[in-house]
């Protein structure tokens, strides 16, 4: 890669993490060309130059997020077996990364679904395929925990990703909203709780 090709690429990852501070802050819908430029000192043509669109902006703004979800979360996992280990190691990551950068952040996935579920687009539906995405993945580790017989065979796949969306929202609205210092903690306990109500 030749220095003005490199150069462009770090300038064009540095759009993409202040219009991720951006959407953190006040929402998708915040992101323009302009605010963008604004926070980096660059002109606005600059910014269009190097990711087009606002709307091209935005979805690199979700597409950037969830690569650095799954790489936090899902990707460290699979380096446990198939089965209750690999699901516990995900929420727990889940969890910790809720903790430590969602908690200040805010969470993108989360945060979108509220900004734009009353609303059809392109955006929307890039969204909703990410999440989508993940939420399978959720299930495909519950139903090989399923398989490997750690959990009860009678488990619904769907019903369990729900419960644990539901935990990990339930720490973002009580650590965020109410402040509470010990959210976390509650978000580990409930985890155990739950499982085990699962387990074999």
């Amino acid at each position: 890669m030749d220095a003005k090709t490199q150069k462009s690429e770090m300038t064009r990852t540095a759009i993409v993490g202040a219009a991720m501070d951006l959407a953190s802050a006040e929402g998708l819908e915040a992101i323009t060309l302009q605010a963008v430029a604004t926070r980096l000192g660059l002109s606005k043509s600059g910014v269009f130059s190097r990711v087009g669109s606002r709307e091209a902006l935005q979805k690199a703004v979700i597409e950037e997020f969830g690569r650095r979800f799954l790489a936090d979360v899902f990707v460290p996992a699979m380096q446990k077996p198939k089965g209750l280990a690999r699901l516990d190691e995900i929420v727990s990551r889940w969890i910790v990364r809720t903790r430590d950068v969602e908690i200040e952040t805010g969470c993108i996935y989360t945060a979108g679904a509220f900004e734009l579920d009353d609303r059809e687009g392109e955006l929307r539906d890039l969204l909703l395929e990410e999440v989508t995405r993940w939420r399978a993945a959720l299930r495909r580790t519950v139903l090989q925990a399923i398989e490997t017989g750690e959990l009860k065979a009678e488990t619904d796949p769907a019903q369990l990703v729900s419960e644990i969306n539901g935990l990990v929202m339930a720490l973002l609205h009580d650590a965020r909203f109410l402040r509470d210092p010990r959210a976390a903690e509650r978000a580990v306990l409930t985890w155990q709780r739950l499982v085990a109500s699962y387990r074999a």
